[in-house]
């Protein structure tokens, strides 16, 4: 599938979908710049763009089980606009592009299929869309370079958008949720606000979940798709969307994080209580046969 500043492959042996955005082409002005371009802005068309996507795969890959998503750009562009959108967010047209990025974020929230991130050479998460980074459930971030790619190492950059404007089903931010208890760290992240973090600092920091040299990077890459591939997608998505929201608990919360997520159904379907589902098949030494839908 392919749109204005995304890019959708489709993996359906491997029950994965790449979701690759583009950084914007151009550089934006001023207010005046961001409404003569309109829907073309880059924050709001790589927000419909990934809106639309996500919901076509809800729909019509129900087998997909993996989403990865990665990016690609030029870090500073997608700052540039990112520093407008907060400078100008009391307007009345960028306060509609922030809450929309709010609702679409939301969906990475409560999808119910495995989420990554993988933070390449070349990839641009910087600003508002760092904040995909601590939507995913795993975020993989390559410390160097890969042989015969010359493009510098990954960085990734926060702003003042992640700290306050971008809310979770829980009422909080991702950083809130991720460092829920250390107020801190979040502190100490404040000010790291515009730095260039290399794959070292931001693991350090606990931006990211695993930062693989360039030796271990694509086995690395493929034995975590290979894994989530073979498990049963009702205890994946039970396990995840649990594990999404920390914090205080919110109607959504209780309805994404928990309810329709796990004590509904999981215990109920044949991939768990059928002739083959897992447990009735658990110490017989024999494999479950899974239906692979994510509901």
């Amino acid at each position: 599938m392919s749109y204005p500043y995304l890019e959708v492959d489709l993996d359906r042996t491997g029950r994965s979908a790449t979701l690759k955005i583009q950084g914007p082409s151009r550089e934006t002005k001023d207010l005046e710049d961001i409404k003569n371009q309109g829907v073309n802005f880059w924050p709001l068309a790589v927000l419909r763009a990934l809106d639309d996507a996500l919901l076509s795969l809800r729909f019509n890959e129900p087998e997909i089980g993996t989403l990865i998503i990665t990016s690609e750009g030029d870090v500073a562009k997608v700052e540039h606009d990112d520093q407008l959108l907060y400078e100008h967010q009391q307007d009345w047209f960028v306060r509609e592009i922030l809450l929309f990025a709010q609702r679409v974020f939301k969906r990475v929230d409560v999808t119910s299929r495995t989420t990554f991130a993988l933070v390449e050479q070349g990839s641009c998460f910087a600003g508002f869309l760092a904040d995909l980074l601590f939507a995913v459930d795993r975020s993989y971030m390559l410390d160097g370079q890969l042989e015969g790619d010359q493009r510098p190492a990954p960085k990734i950059s926060l702003s003042r958008l992640n700290f306050g404007l971008l809310k979770m089903p829980n009422g909080l931010t991702r950083l809130e949720t991720r460092f829920l208890g250390e107020p801190e760290t979040l502190e100490r992240l404040r000010g790291q606000i515009g730095e260039l973090l290399g794959a070292g600092d931001a693991l350090g920091a606990g931006l990211v979940t695993f930062a693989p040299d360039s030796i271990d990077w694509e086995d690395e890459i493929r034995l975590l798709l290979e894994e989530r591939a073979s498990f049963s997608p009702d205890a994946l998505t039970g396990m995840e969307a649990n594990l999404r929201f920390a914090g205080p608990e919110t109607l959504e919360s209780k309805i994404f994080g928990r309810l329709s997520a796990w004590q509904n159904w999981i215990f109920q379907r044949p991939n768990a209580v059928g002739e083959d589902g897992a447990l009735k098949l658990y110490g017989t030494g024999k494999r479950a046969n899974y239906d692979r839908r994510r509901i």
